[in-house]
């Protein structure tokens, strides 16, 4: 294992009915914008039980932020911070809304001109000192963004990772009820972004983590018990507490420590979505098992053992390539149970289309280029 630092300053509030104790977590004297999506969180009343709450410590606040959220959408986000004067951010959503929001508050301290090509070059938190505190009532079960410092903004036709210690969460609202009205293809996509999350950490190289290697491969047996589960049972809400509690320890740093990271699988996401607007969970499906199939040899062992103590699958030493191929098409079924897909050709596309994606990777230097032609061509 690995030498290694953990910090999470992140307050978690889990369960339902937990909504009213929002007002106690922000400062008495706070002015709060209050950050949302396109709409959803108004339709089912959350925006309204929040604005009860809170009265009239919310100086302002700023809607619309887009799946994927947009560097320009964000932009006038940071305008509206400064109109209203808030000094306490409150996003209320999922992924691209917590991501979003981080990006404002930081944004919005920062005093220079040339904010976008700090993105752009991934060292947005290394240029900003400051930041707004904010906190997460979060909606979705999937990116983990409510208890890490890390998120991906868009702009143009690229997908640029940012990570500042000073974008924590103070803290974050999981209460399972709030997601029962989310669309099945929805719970689908997070359930499949969540098991990645795990799996880029897990199936890397063995360097004797065995309590990261525990704690993995329970969340995703986990996952694979609840998943469909909670998609064909909404308000089932034991099945969605351990999908909302599993999305969350996914990705908050913890399951990482002390070993080593593959995050390809993402990169190769990130830009199908950059490039065609897929659905982030929709694109790790597409990728993963390719990547796995060309990256075999490097993740050999822990493919084998992420088989065994996962989809319960041994095969004979003899024939380990044998095994591991059962062991992709088991991820392939998995995804597919969950109605997603895995392949370009079920979406309609080919050759072409990765030549688009490969290109957008080379503009923005990610990635080995024979390494990425090779997984997407695999991945038709």
């Amino acid at each position: 294992m690995f030498n290694f630092d953990y910090f999470n300053p992140t307050k978690i509030l889990f369960g339902r009915d937990r909504l009213s104790e929002l007002s106690c977590e922000i400062p008495s004297d706070g002015r709060i914008m209050l950050v949302y999506g396109q709409g959803s969180a108004v339709r089912s009343g959350l925006i309204d039980r929040i604005r009860d709450i809170l009265g009239d410590r919310i100086v302002g606040e700023f809607f619309g932020i887009e799946a994927n959220p947009r560097f320009n959408t964000l932009m006038e986000g940071v305008d509206r911070i400064d109109v209203c004067g808030a000094d306490f951010l409150l996003a209320v959503g999922g992924g691209s809304v917590m991501d979003g929001t981080k990006f404002m508050a930081l944004a919005s301290q920062y005093e220079g001109d040339d904010l976008l090509s700090f993105l752009k070059s991934y060292s947005l938190g290394s240029c900003v000192e400051t930041a707004l505190p904010l906190g997460v009532v979060c909606t979705l079960p999937a990116t983990g963004s409510e208890m890490n410092c890390g998120g991906v903004i868009s702009h143009e036709d690229g997908k640029f990772y940012f990570s500042s210690p000073l974008v924590y969460p103070r803290f974050a609202f999981l209460d399972p009820t709030l997601t029962f009205t989310l669309p099945r293809e929805q719970v689908a996509n997070g359930v499949v972004d969540a098991f990645v999350h795990i799996i880029e950490g897990y199936v890397t190289k063995n360097v004797e983590a065995r309590f990261q290697d525990r704690a993995c491969e329970g969340l995703l047996r986990t996952l694979i018990e609840v998943g469909k589960k909670s998609m064909d049972n909404p308000e089932d809400y034991d099945a969605r507490a351990n999908l909302v509690w599993c999305s969350t320890m996914a990705l908050n740093g913890m399951l990482a420590v002390g070993t080593p990271e593959d995050w390809r699988g993402h990169m190769l996401g990130h830009q199908l979505t950059a490039s065609f607007g897929f659905d982030h969970g929709k694109s790790l499906a597409v990728v993963m098992p390719a990547l796995w199939s060309v990256a075999r040899d490097e993740k050999r062992a822990k493919i084998l053992q992420f088989g065994e103590r996962v989809f319960d699958i041994v095969g004979a030493a003899s024939d380990e390539d044998e095994t591991i191929d059962r062991i992709i098409d088991r991820l392939r079924e998995f995804f597919e149970s969950l109605e997603v897909k895995t392949s370009f050709s079920d979406y309609d596309m080919g050759q072409a289309e990765v030549e688009v994606i490969l290109a957008g990777l080379a503009k923005y230097g990610q990635g080995d280029p024979s390494f990425n032609r090779c997984v997407l061509e695999l991945a038709i």
